[in-house]
């Protein structure tokens, strides 16, 4: 009885070390990611956009902007249409340095659809071209990426960057009707031991 009982332990204990010996093996398997923080991301989706060409900043002109634009030198009134709030405006010399207009040329044709229209715009562009910034990482969590056996995502906001651009157009730039910052989503995989931006929403 007492043989028994040895030979039993025996058998426990060799069960007991070849089921920690499998747990182990399957825990090696399954390393836990390393953490993702704000600022990788960050980098990361920068990174992205650093890699693309600079452009210029497309700019809404109100009527409160086009008369920032004259105390600025930017553009003055050339021309005024007999129903007197259709008017013509041409570029200075300083104003080409730092404005281009759509399809070219140096005259902004203001052309609203009444005296009381406070809503037209005119489109300009900054001869000034940045990059896109990445900004205010947040909500960092895990998700689910088809191919990916670990992955996470992240909410950012993507902006402007005004660096050289001169103050009186940045100060057009944040007149109402113009959008300096939209919200996007960023996909990253877990790629050899290291995340990696797989996509930007």
């Amino acid at each position: 009885m007492e043989g028994t009982t040895v030979r039993s332990a025996g058998k426990l204990i060799t069960l007991t070390a070849v089921a920690l010996l499998g747990a182990g093996i399957f825990l090696a398997g399954c390393k836990s990611a390393p953490p993702l923080t704000a600022d990788q991301a960050q980098a990361m989706i920068q990174a992205k956009y650093d890699q693309t060409a600079p452009t210029g900043i497309t700019i809404s002109v109100t009527d409160l902007g086009m008369r920032q634009g004259i105390a600025a030198k930017y553009w003055t009134r050339t021309t005024i249409y007999p129903n007197h709030y259709w008017a013509d405006f041409t570029l200075t010399p300083d104003g080409k340095k730092v404005v281009a207009l759509p399809g070219g040329g140096d005259v902004i044709q203001w052309r609203p659809q009444g005296l009381s229209d406070t809503k037209y715009a005119y489109m300009i562009t900054t001869v000034q071209a940045n990059h896109l910034r990445a900004l205010n990482v947040r909500n960092i969590q895990s998700e689910t990426l088809p191919g990916a056996s670990q992955a996470m995502g992240a909410d950012y906001d993507e902006g402007i960057d005004f660096t050289g651009v001169p103050g009186p157009l940045v100060d057009i730039a944040h007149n109402p009707g113009n959008q300096l910052s939209t919200q996007h989503h960023a996909d990253f995989a877990l790629v050899s031991g290291a995340w990696k931006l797989q996509s930007i929403e």
